[in-house]
């Protein structure tokens, strides 16, 4: 994808650039004593990310981002997500998406880099458009 110049707020990581992301999807966290188990959606990231300690080795593993989370499942969202990066994989395109979770649901919205976009009409277009998932 070229999405070099397209980046993702996480929820608590800052911005992750969206060539990077392989994979997109939801799921549920554990519940635990006294608090209900809540719903994040997360970006697989294209690194491995390692652990270890000496004497018991490195474990490698893919590398998640969490996007959003929810009181309820995100339906959809992960194919909306993937339905806008694709919109926006075009020449020119810079901005950064944000994922605002909204009534147990996800949306998300696209914020130019004005300085950077070569087709204003298209840019104005995204700007405007919300998608909910």
């Amino acid at each position: 994808m070229g999405l070099e110049k397209v980046w993702i707020r996480t929820l608590s990581d800052g911005l992750l650039r969206a060539d990077q992301v392989v994979g997109l999807t939801s799921h549920a966290t554990p519940s635990l004593p006294g608090k209900a188990p809540r719903w994040l959606l997360a970006a697989t990231v294209s690194v491995p990310a390692g652990s270890g300690a000496a004497g018991s080795g490195w474990d490698i593993g893919i590398l998640h981002r969490t996007l959003a989370q929810c009181r309820t499942e995100p339906l959809g969202a992960p194919e909306e997500l993937a339905r806008l990066l694709a919109r926006l994989d075009r020449p020119g395109t810079a901005g950064i998406v944000k994922p605002v979770t909204d009534g147990g649901g996800v949306r998300f919205t696209f914020t130019p880099f004005t300085e950077d976009v070569e087709d204003t009409a298209f840019a104005d277009a995204v700007r405007e458009e919300v998608l909910v998932g």
